[in-house]
């Protein structure tokens, strides 16, 4: 019988204040218990494990140290063809966790990956492909779009006398000029025995159509493109003559003669039609069979302006600056600007996402294998005044 139940029943009060006393010293006593009971538990459990561990000892290799750096390429390497031959993105999620660095994106379903080594040999290549990209301002975004602010304007100033008043001058004008981006896709197909072949190299396969079709596409865009779900191109603006420009508009200088040159004049019109500060990195664009035609030019001393480069990869010169032969450049022909010069790296911007999509789909095009890959770019004229054309016309 409790003391609470026997002095309740001798008649003596027992007062709240010590029933939680005595309530809460109990409480305190088997919580301590609880505690040390757990505690010795976790004691025993580290002294097995530490037995343990002293026994295998000597029959276990030494744990290898923790690496500094992850080593991300060869085990990515292996899930990425995995993958392309079955499909089994297991091995990729496998090496998540340390494969952050390389930025792999894989979606919920395992669809889209993103293989680094892919990604680098397609950009490589679209960089050195005969395209305006090689000589434009190419920068790489995360977002949607890429503003690009230009000063149309210059400070005003003037001359003052020692004790005159200054006079308020002009203030330059800023003007904004924003390159959305738009998707770019390819759909490269293999057979399922192809990809089954171990031998083959899917990585280089798959990277070189990708670079191939993405190449000749921006190629198109970046010279005539439209600017509806692709890039501006900079023959797209309007132009204006004499040489001159506006904002919006692309001078031009004509040959005089109607579909043809009017002698190797017209090539020097062009280079100091453009402004001084824009010269020290301008180039010549033009497609081959322009460049054929301008190859037979010369000087009124009988020399070639035409020079081809002295070392291997060099590129041709023309009266001093190197030439970049794009093939979507038009034709030599009645008011055609078969011919641009300029500085490309102020006047065009290449805006672009880093990465790369690819989605593989067994099931569209049996018993072939279809790669869908994606990526986003943009492109649009920065700088009106640092590019100008040749327009083969009258005027």
């Amino acid at each position: 019988m409790s003391t609470t139940e026997t002095k309740s029943r001798t008649g003596d009060a027992v007062s709240p204040v010590a029933e939680a006393t005595t309530a809460i010293a109990g409480f305190a006593s088997e919580f301590k218990g609880f505690r040390d009971e757990i505690h010795t538990r976790l004691q025993q459990q580290e002294e097995r494990l530490t037995m343990l561990d002293r026994k295998t000892a000597p029959h276990t290799p030494a744990r290898p140290a923790l690496a500094m750096r992850a080593d991300t390429g060869a085990p990515h390497r292996k899930a990425f063809d995995a993958y392309l031959r079955s499909g089994d993105d297991d091995g990729l999620r496998g090496i998540a966790p340390e494969g952050k660095a390389m930025n792999t994106a894989i979606a919920a379903d395992g669809g889209y990956l993103v293989d680094p080594k892919t990604a680098d040999t397609v950009r490589s290549v679209l960089q050195g492909a005969a395209s305006v990209r090689a000589i434009a301002n190419v920068v790489e975004i995360e977002a949607t779009s890429y503003d690009v602010l230009v000063d149309r304007g210059d400070v005003g100033h003037g001359w003052n006398t020692e004790t005159g008043s200054v006079s308020e001058t002009g203030t330059p004008q800023i003007e904004r000029i924003t390159i959305p981006l738009h998707e770019l896709s390819a759909l490269p197909k293999a057979s399922q025995r192809l990809l089954d072949d171990a031998a083959f190299d899917l990585e280089g396969w798959l990277a070189g159509r990708i670079a191939d079709r993405f190449a000749r596409a921006e190629a198109a865009a970046f010279v005539n493109g439209d600017g509806i779900d692709k890039p501006t191109g900079f023959l797209t603006h309007p132009h204006v003559g004499n040489g001159g420009w506006s904002w919006g508009r692309l001078g031009y200088v004509a040959t005089g003669v109607d579909g043809g040159f009017g002698g190797a004049d017209a090539i020097v019109d062009l280079v100091y039609a453009l402004g001084a500060q824009y010269r020290a990195n301008a180039a010549f664009v033009m497609n081959s069979k322009t460049a054929g035609a301008v190859r037979k030019l010369k000087d009124n001393d009988g020399r070639f302006l035409w020079s081809d480069g002295l070392a291997a990869g060099e590129p041709a010169r023309l009266l001093g600056y190197p030439v970049l032969i794009a093939e979507d450049m038009p034709d030599i022909g009645s008011d055609a600007t078969a011919i641009a010069f300029g500085d490309f790296r102020a006047g065009y911007t290449v805006a672009e996402r880093p990465d790369l999509r690819v989605l593989r789909d067994p099931f569209s095009a049996k018993p072939h294998v279809l790669f869908y890959a994606t990526r986003r770019v943009g492109g649009d004229v920065s700088d009106f005044a640092a590019i100008k054309l040749l327009k083969f016309s009258v005027a």
